[in-house]
């Protein structure tokens, strides 16, 4: 049973993201190939399939939490490229796995970025998903939110930088 709940892109920013992405640019769909097979998408926290409906857009998941919440970023405040249906109607929505946490893949290597409640990195730590990925996110998750200051960390890959899912203070 994970401790932690990881969140997709929310709702209210999929529609706007599904029309206008952060860095102005309209949502440009197009059929997944082989070589986009098995990228996550964002609005389901799933692997993309050959074949399907994606778009590409470019995401500021920082900048929207501190809308949300009166923090400023400043210098913190980055986009970048993520993957999500572009139709609602072909996105099931995040369905969470209490025993696991999405992208998991023993081996592969994340980045668990910490902020704080101003938007400011407060630490972060690399993680090799262990063999038992639920125990090892776990305990990343454990020790990032150990720091009373913490108020959400961003999981992503270490390859291209790229978010993979938020987690917010419990």
């Amino acid at each position: 049973m994970t401790r932690y709940t990881a969140r997709p892109i929310g709702e209210a920013a999929l529609e706007e993201l599904r029309t206008t992405d952060d860095a102005g640019r309209p949502c440009r769909p197009y059929t997944a190939t082989d070589d986009d097979a098995g990228s996550p998408l964002r609005c389901c926290l799933t692997p993309i399939r050959e074949g399907e409906r994606i778009a590409l857009v470019s995401y500021a998941p920082l900048r929207r939490w501190a809308a949300a919440t009166g923090a400023d970023p400043g210098a913190y405040d980055e986009q970048g490229p993520v993957f999500l249906h572009p139709d609602a109607g072909d996105c099931a929505g995040y369905v969470a796995d209490p025993g696991r946490y999405p992208f998991d893949r023993p081996g592969a290597l994340r980045t668990l970025r910490r902020y704080d409640a101003r938007g400011r990195i407060a630490g972060g730590r690399l993680l090799e998903i262990p063999a038992d990925a639920t125990a090892g996110f776990d305990a990343a998750l454990d020790e990032a939110f150990a720091g009373p200051d913490v108020a959400l960390v961003h999981v992503r890959a270490v390859e291209y930088g790229c978010l993979h899912f938020e987690v917010r203070r419990p």
